[in-house]
């Protein structure tokens, strides 16, 4: 184990990710959203989801939805931006489930992505 309990870099992460059940992946990547919408602001944390599970705007609606989401409460920010309540974001994760054969690459996406911020946590 390196000093940051995770390894020594994103590769020997990911590696280790390979090792673990579809539960851990997905509690980690939910943990993980919640986590740093707390340090950085939801809309960060939406666009960075998107851009490692490689959905676009109307995906992630459909995902939200079908996690458990309420649609109701999927809305935009003053400047056009997706948002969701915090309280909201571990339904992508439960949707993503749902919407795409490859959900365990793209949530292990995620988390390999959010590698450095993770030390911080």
């Amino acid at each position: 184990m390196s000093a940051t309990g995770l390894s020594a870099d994103p590769r020997e992460y990911r590696r280790r990710l390979e090792e673990q059940p579809d539960a851990s992946i997905d509690a980690w990547a939910a943990e993980l959203m919640r986590d740093l919408s707390i340090r950085l602001g939801v809309v960060p944390v939406l666009e960075r989801f998107r851009r490692a599970t490689r959905i676009d705007e109307r995906e992630l609606e459909r995902v939200f939805a079908a996690g458990g989401g309420a649609p109701a409460t999927l809305g935009r920010t003053l400047d056009g931006r997706l948002m969701v309540p915090a309280i909201s974001l571990h339904h992508l994760v439960a949707g993503l489930r749902r919407e795409t054969p490859d959900a365990r690459v793209r949530l292990t996406d995620y988390l390999v992505e959010s590698f450095h911020e993770i030390v911080f946590l």
